[in-house]
């Protein structure tokens, strides 16, 4: 398994909790003796086009953010494309997942997702995809750029009871006939994050899941980070889930 990172991420760009500071240092500390990330490019403006329009660039541009959005960009389009011969994860900041084509809010700029499964589909290495977003948070931009296609499914889970949530997640990877499942994959709903629903132990089943579904499909998988604010569990559910992906 490969997992991605730039210490560009370091730097905090803004006030936000997705920005701040000891973010990316919990996860990498708690991934050190387990993965060794490696470093990648921005995504080029080509990649960013596909999904957004040069005004919304632009506005990205007037708030500073640019470099840092395209980095986070990169890193999903690599964990995309690695996902074709092996599960992959990208560790990037700004998150994406509420970035619609021309507007973004929740700590978002660019759709990391969006632009990531675009390049697979553009470059014609994918025909269908899955996506699970199990962020607290409901992917509004996601759905927003995505939700209309026929070669792509999303999913949401909603519930409120822990078990009937992860049996929906169950049910749906086990139903998923796809070349890709890709995860935008939120760690803010854990037990002692804002959510106060998951345990460490479900982000690893879930990615058990992920993984087991590409297999059954002979397709690929790869997920990307969107939330999770409580630094002093967030690696741990990181690292859960990637040993899920890689078991």
């Amino acid at each position: 398994m490969k997992v991605f990172f730039h210490e560009d991420f370091y730097a905090v760009y803004t006030t936000d909790p997705a920005a701040a500071a000891g973010r990316m240092e919990s996860i990498l500390t708690a991934l050190s003796g387990h993965f060794n990330p490696v470093s990648f490019s921005a995504a080029t403006e080509e990649d960013i086009l596909a999904i957004h329009p040069v005004a919304h660039i632009d506005y990205v541009r007037r708030q500073g953010l640019y470099d840092i959005a395209a980095l986070s960009a990169g890193g999903a389009v690599q964990a995309a494309k690695t996902g074709l011969s092996e599960p992959s994860f990208a560790i990037i900041r700004p998150p994406g997942h509420h970035a619609s084509a021309d507007s973004c809010w929740g700590f978002c700029y660019f759709n990391n997702m969006a632009i990531a499964l675009a390049r697979l589909f553009t470059d014609g290495h994918i025909s269908s995809a899955f996506l699970l977003d199990f962020d607290l948070h409901y992917g509004d931009g996601n759905v927003n750029i995505l939700g209309s296609r026929n070669d792509i499914h999303i999913f949401n889970p909603e519930r409120m009871n822990r078990a009937s949530y992860l049996a929906e997640v169950a049910q749906e990877l086990e139903t998923a006939s796809v070349d890709m499942i890709a995860v935008s994959a939120g760690f803010d709903n854990h037990r002692e994050d804002w959510g106060g629903l998951l345990t460490t132990e479900d982000y690893e089943q879930m990615g058990r899941w992920v993984a087991d579904a590409a297999r059954r499909n002979k397709g690929g998988c790869f997920g990307i980070l969107e939330g999770g604010y409580n630094h002093d569990v967030l690696g741990q559910n990181v690292l859960a889930f990637l040993s899920g992906m890689n078991a």
